[in-house]
């Protein structure tokens, strides 16, 4: 399991508004596209610069693709890296105020203390 890989696809996703929405509409192909082509890639970096060797878990890969946050935290993705780019898929289907970061605590909710290791 990469934590790293984890991170770096929500870090990545989540700086560019036309990726939150492909991801946002279509998670699995999103995942795909960005394992095939990207994930290698070394940030802050020229393109020619690519490592080989980094790919998602099947268990990385399906909670990706079910946008499944809880998954992610306990598979060790950041929590904030999760809660920005959720915040900006989903935030436009709650009507009231913070209102997709209370389901978002909700569902994150069973976890105690210590939190999974976020470590990469």
């Amino acid at each position: 399991m990469s934590k790293y890989l984890l991170n770096k696809f929500l870090f990545t996703v989540d700086r560019d508004p036309d990726l939150v929405e492909r991801y946002r509409t279509d998670p699995v192909g999103t995942v795909q596209w960005w394992e095939a082509g990207e994930a290698n890639r070394i940030l802050n970096c020229i393109s020619q610069e690519q490592s080989t060797w980094l790919r998602f878990e099947e268990a990385e890969r399906a909670a990706l693709a079910a946008h499944d946050y809880p998954k992610l935290f306990e598979l060790g993705a950041h929590p904030f890296l999760t809660l920005t780019l959720f915040i900006a898929m989903f935030e436009r289907d709650y009507p009231e105020p913070l209102g997709f970061q209370k389901d978002y605590a909700a569902r994150l909710a069973h976890f105690a203390q210590p939190y999974p290791d976020i470590a990469t």
